[in-house]
């Protein structure tokens, strides 16, 4: 009977530290395809979703640069996201080893078949508190992620790819936070609908949702990009 068990505890061991390997595997994978891009500048089309607030369709750049340096820059205004929203640069999501790797089993995102990974901070200091990444298989990229941190909430992160798909980029992203982390900069005025103000000034306080969508029409991938673009 001793020897069952201990046979029983060792393949147990065995198959747990199997999964765990393959969820480490699959994010190198999917880490190796975001490191092949450098930098790149994008056009896009950016599309603010928020109750109390008329925000139009805006033509902007989207300039990244690696390790984390993003700037989403409208030439005939001001685009503002929420704090957080620089998680639309994937490889904020998944930067470095300090985590625990969870397979959490398969889920079916957009008629796709995507392994759930849980990432768990190891570091007691990090902001992130828990990732959660929805990884396509075949393609190694990540469609869905969601992110609890401790002071800006939780958001996620929905990706649809098509023609830079080899280069781990979207062709769209869609970006949900709540509304009562989304702070106006300081002199920057927008158009208010004074009914939905009133009526969702409650629902702010508790924090409703909003969404921010850009779809990308081009990008110019490693072609250089100066640190000036980022100040």
């Amino acid at each position: 009977m001793k020897k069952f068990s201990f046979f029983f505890f060792f393949c147990a061991l065995h198959v747990t530290s199997a999964f765990a390997q393959d969820a480490n595997t699959l994010l190198q994978r999917v880490r190796d395809k975001l490191n092949l891009v450098n930098n790149y500048e994008a056009d896009a089309i950016m599309k603010t979703d928020i109750s109390f607030l008329k925000v139009p369709q805006a033509n902007v750049k989207v300039y990244f640069k690696k390790p984390d340096k993003l700037k989403i820059r409208n030439d005939k205004g001001i685009s503002f996201v929420p704090k957080g929203a620089v998680s639309i640069n994937l490889n904020n999501i998944i930067a470095g080893n300090q985590f625990t790797v969870i397979d959490a089993g398969n889920a079916i995102v957009d008629n796709t078949t995507t392994r759930i990974l849980k990432l768990l901070p190891e570091d007691e200091n990090s902001n992130v508190i828990l990732s959660t990444i929805y990884v396509d298989e075949k393609n190694a990229v990540i469609v869905k992620a969601k992110t609890t941190t401790k002071d800006n909430g939780t958001y996620d992160l929905e990706m649809k790819y098509g023609n830079y798909v080899d280069y781990g980029l979207p062709d769209t992203v869609v970006f949900i936070f709540n509304t009562k982390d989304y702070k106006m900069p300081k002199g920057v005025t927008f158009d208010y609908d004074d009914a939905e103000v009133k009526k969702n000034s409650d629902e702010k306080s508790k924090g409703g949702q909003g969404k921010i969508e850009i779809t990308y029409l081009s990008y110019k991938i490693d072609k250089g990009i100066s640190d000036e673009i980022f100040k």
